[in-house]
């Protein structure tokens, strides 16, 4: 059970850990999310949460690369600050690269997709629309409203320092036991005065090529005649027929919005699509019967394929099942 915030004190901070990338999603609260493992290896993660009343400020580890499909609740924003790295490889929102002094930014009740890399790290807030607001009015300060198209506020190097500083601040606050608590008031009304400098005059990012909404089109209708077909072994050609595209605009869609090729994305989700089922199979449930169902019809195939995904056997992950007593 999730922690109950204090009216009058700082909420204490919770560490939730996971060694699967759905339990990592189902972790943070009151997010709708989906999240599937891209890269190969045991997976492990870790949310470090502060629940504050209309406000939610976390830290996210996750080791390996993800394709996430999230939603924050209607009467929120979410911003997201990735965590300064030497790696060169470069999440992604919505198939846009996010680089140094760049924050995420979406409404409530809007899908986005993440695509992370491995060994990455992500502060996240979100606060609702109308604490924000009044906050804002409060200060005389203008903040636009953000909508789920401008994914991208350009920052200062200042601006993301300051940002990043006060969330592990607020953090570590909750780790020092000897101190006086600091009341949840007078922290919220601090951090949204760091959010509102932020926000203030925001320069959103709008250097997304023309051919953008294309690919992006591209992806949503090849997802989706994947997930009408679960068992369906596909071909390029086919693919390119049903998006009504070339073979280099389909490889070319796929490579510069998620980083994989068509094919390595239809194994990489179906492959999750059965890790999920076998998280949640019941007593009796055959490992060849959930693979076929996902189109893995060859099964020394599929255990090899999901062994170098997930670094363990089907069969450790179905002993595990959440409905198996």
């Amino acid at each position: 059970m999730k922690p109950s915030v204090s009216d009058h004190f700082a909420p204490s901070k919770c560490i939730y850990t996971a060694r699967d990338a759905q339990e990592q999603a189902e972790n943070l609260v009151n997010w709708q999310q989906c999240y599937d493992q891209i890269s190969a290896g045991a997976f492990s993660g870790v949310i470090e949460e502060l629940p504050f009343e209309d406000l939610q400020v976390f830290k996210e580890t996750t080791s390996q690369s993800l394709r996430q499909q999230c939603k924050v609740r209607a009467d929120a924003i979410w911003l997201g600050l990735p965590v300064r790295s030497s790696q060169h490889r470069l999440p992604r929102i919505n198939g846009l690269e996010v680089g140094d002094n760049q924050l995420m930014s979406q409404p409530g009740a809007v899908d986005f997709e993440l695509v992370t890399p491995d060994d990455f790290q992500i502060y996240g807030v979100v606060i609702s629309t109308s604490t924000l607001r009044k906050a804002a009015e409060t200060l005389g300060v203008t903040v636009p409203k953000i909508s789920g198209a401008q994914a991208k506020v350009c920052l200062t190097h200042q601006q993301e320092v300051r940002l990043s500083q006060h969330i592990e601040l607020l953090l570590a606050l909750q780790d020092q036991k000897d101190i006086p608590s600091i009341p949840a008031a007078i922290q919220t009304e601090r951090f949204i005065q760091t959010l509102l400098d932020v926000l203030a005059i925001p320069h959103y990012d709008k250097s997304a090529p023309r051919s953008y909404e294309q690919r992006k089109r591209v992806i949503e209708i090849v997802k989706a005649y994947i997930d009408a077909n679960p068992d369906k072994a596909m071909t390029i050609t086919e693919l390119c027929e049903t998006a009504h595209v070339s073979r280099r605009t389909l490889q070319y869609s796929f490579e510069s919005q998620l980083g994989i090729s068509p094919l390595q994305f239809i194994k990489m989700r179906r492959l999750n699509q059965v890790r999920r089922d076998l998280l949640n199979a019941e007593t009796g449930a055959k490992i060849s019967d959930i693979a076929i169902q996902r189109g893995f019809w060859h099964p020394g195939q599929f255990g090899r394929d999901y062994q170098k995904l997930f670094g363990e056997l089907p069969s450790k992950t179905l002993a595990r099942s959440v409905r198996r007593p």
